[in-house]
């Protein structure tokens, strides 16, 4: 059984974590994310929940992780000066393997910028925002049904694989409203939880793996298991290593753990690709236009399709990769001055033209205008 309702992208955001087991959120409101705080704040306290609003921003995210650490789902949520301010937390999250999902609904910047318009200028922050190789997973929702199972997805993502997850939207997303279907029943719901260890607490190794298996057992803080959290890096005790083997060692197993899922991690979606001629790829928000903007195109005789990565990081460099040796060009259509564009274009690699479809004046781009870039990029 399931129930039809009118909710904002926002809202299914919180719907998808309490479905998802999500039981603590830290965070700081700002706009235009704030409605995911408001939510939660009522939500949370009527599954067993907790909410805490913190003092600020950085502490937001690290309220979440000291959850995470013992034992919670938890997730924190904000926008673009509040994303920078939390990047020294996910940096720390990312090296001693927290499980935690943080919320991004982008508004225009830099610094205070406009806080009520849509903007994707955060793209290569999710992935390169804190300093030092490390690796996360981020996704994309571009619909209101699409927040509520990204969510549960993310969720997931963070539990299974030890990782921040990052759930970039923007203010398009995060404040329109859609009919959508949620199940009656959330336990119906398909979770996962972090493994934890089996093995007896003095033999327990904080950051043990195999080859098999590069994400380590969890323990709960105050389970009876004792390890060492530090962002320093560290060997399978967790107590810190410096040496060249060792930060070898941890830094390749970070990495590894991800892309050698990818095929697990990596989802897209292909509109009208398979005699398409020429590709328009983009996410988030700025993929709605692009739906009807290639529709337009059909009816015209244009041989045009859509690509459109759900997870943009990892990006999806093998689909992009058979993408361009199928057609005739593509354009990347994001609001900001250029950003994902550089990633497309470096896999691309030449196979075919890339050109850039950037909009960054406070305003999404119309379906007319849109399909003006697609004839003009293909010389019509």
């Amino acid at each position: 059984m399931s129930k039809v309702l009118l909710l904002q992208g926002n809202q299914a955001v919180v719907e998808g974590a309490i479905a998802a087991g999500v039981k603590f959120y830290g965070g700081y409101p700002i706009t235009p994310s704030t409605e995911i705080a408001e939510q939660l704040a009522a939500r949370l306290p009527q599954v067993g929940g907790k909410f805490m609003q913190t003092e600020d921003e950085i502490a937001g995210l690290g309220a979440a992780i000291g959850a995470s650490m013992g034992g919670k789902k938890a997730m924190t949520a904000t926008s673009g000066p509040g994303f920078s301010l939390k990047q020294e937390m996910l940096g720390l999250a990312c090296t001693a393997e927290i499980p935690v999902v943080l919320v991004d609904v982008q508004r225009v910047g830099p610094a205070t910028g406009q806080p009520t318009s849509p903007a994707q200028g955060e793209v290569m922050m999710t992935r390169w925002g804190t300093h030092g190789d490390h690796w996360v997973i981020v996704v994309s929702p571009s619909s209101v049904p699409e927040c509520f199972w990204l969510t549960i997805r993310a969720v997931n993502l963070a539990e299974k694989y030890r990782v921040p997850v990052i759930i970039l939207m923007d203010e398009v997303i995060g404040h329109m409203r859609e009919k959508i279907e949620l199940p009656d029943d959330y336990s119906t719901v398909e979770t996962v939880d972090r493994v934890r260890p089996t093995c007896k607490p003095e033999e327990y190794l904080a950051y043990g793996t195999t080859e098999d298996n590069l994400v380590p057992a969890m323990a709960d803080y105050g389970s009876g298991y004792r390890w060492h959290v530090t962002g320093l890096i560290h060997d399978e005790t967790g107590f810190p290593k410096g040496t060249p083997a060792g930060t070898v060692n941890a830094l390749n197993r970070l990495h590894d753990k991800i892309y050698n899922n990818l095929a697990d991690i990596v989802t897209f979606e292909s509109y009208k690709m398979d005699d398409a001629e020429f590709a328009v790829l983009s996410f988030g928000g700025a993929a709605r236009t692009a739906y009807e903007a290639v529709d337009m195109a059909r009816a015209e005789g244009l041989k045009v399709g859509f690509f459109r990565p759900i997870t943009i990081w990892p990006f999806p460099e093998k689909e992009v990769k058979e993408l361009a040796g199928k057609v005739k060009g593509i354009l990347v259509h994001e609001l900001n001055y250029g950003q994902y564009v550089l990633e497309v274009e470096r896999v691309v690699a030449g196979k075919c033209p890339v050109t850039l479809y950037g909009k960054y004046d406070n305003e999404s781009a119309t379906p007319q205008e849109l399909l003006a870039e697609i004839k003009k990029a293909m010389g019509r």
